[in-house]
């Protein structure tokens, strides 16, 4: 009875509506990073945008495209690789009309940088911040398979779960020496801003990642090699989520 429920509690934490990429402290750290790296030019314009909303961050708003989460916007948060595809980005066939994170990271960024109305950039600027967080996630870029890990179920820190709510937030919130001790992690791992090739280039990295051996725990379990094995990783994309968003922030803002 109680692998029973194990096994309900974790199927009710991989549904996609309840899924948010990082969690909300994964979310902010990388807007965290991205504010450190900021040019002025972009900051200014930033700032001014955010002044529609009063007390509002960078780091505030990072959560808000999960906080309005509809159907008709829940698959922008992810893109579905086959597992036999080599990890390679077709849109005809992943991201119909755009409808992924890849296309809606490609959309969001175009409208941030156009003469848009000042309110329908500011929201173009809270999905953007939150999209190139969420590609950064690997089981955002993961396998049509198993919905990106919320198929995958096992145990771990005691509980029934999944493998993609083991990346959003699990791994973050069991982290040795706590929130404080993954902040020095990351920050130690940052790089100067770069926004490299792209979205889908980006979405194919993180899709590797997942396709890399010992990715999936074996037997659905969580063994004592895994967390060591993966926090590595773990920062990486936090690091590089945070600069990658700070270049595609000070490329579209501060040019008027």
């Amino acid at each position: 009875r109680l692998r029973a429920i194990a096994i309900v509690l974790g199927f009710v934490a991989g549904m996609p509506t309840a899924a948010s990429a990082w969690g909300s402290e994964g979310h902010r750290l990388v807007a965290e990073v991205a504010q450190g790296q900021l040019t002025a030019a972009a900051r200014a314009d930033i700032d001014r945008l955010l002044a529609l909303e009063p007390g509002s961050t960078l780091a505030s708003i990072s959560t808000w495209a999960d906080e309005v989460r509809s159907p008709s916007t829940a698959s922008w948060h992810y893109v579905n690789f086959p597992r036999d595809g080599d990890c390679r980005y077709e849109p005809d066939r992943m991201c119909l009309q755009g409808s992924c994170v890849v296309g809606a990271i490609e959309r969001q960024t175009a409208l941030l940088a156009s003469n848009a109305p000042d309110e329908e950039r500011l929201k173009a600027l809270k999905y953007v911040v939150h999209f190139v967080a969420d590609v950064h996630q690997p089981l955002h870029a993961g396998f049509a398979d198993d919905r990106g890990g919320n198929g995958y179920q096992l145990q771990a820190y005691g509980r029934g779960t999944n493998l993609h709510a083991l990346w959003d937030s699990g791994f973050i919130r069991q982290w040795p020496g706590g929130a404080a001790s993954l902040q020095a992690a990351v920050d130690a791992a940052v790089h100067p801003a770069d926004a490299g090739p792209g979205a889908r280039a980006w979405a194919e990295e993180s899709c590797r990642v997942v396709s890399a051996e010992g990715f999936y725990p074996q037997g659905h379990k969580l063994g004592d090699d895994y967390p060591p094995s993966v926090r590595a990783v773990l920062v990486q994309q936090l690091a590089i989520a945070g600069s990658r968003l700070a270049a595609v922030l000070n490329r579209s803002l501060g040019k008027r």
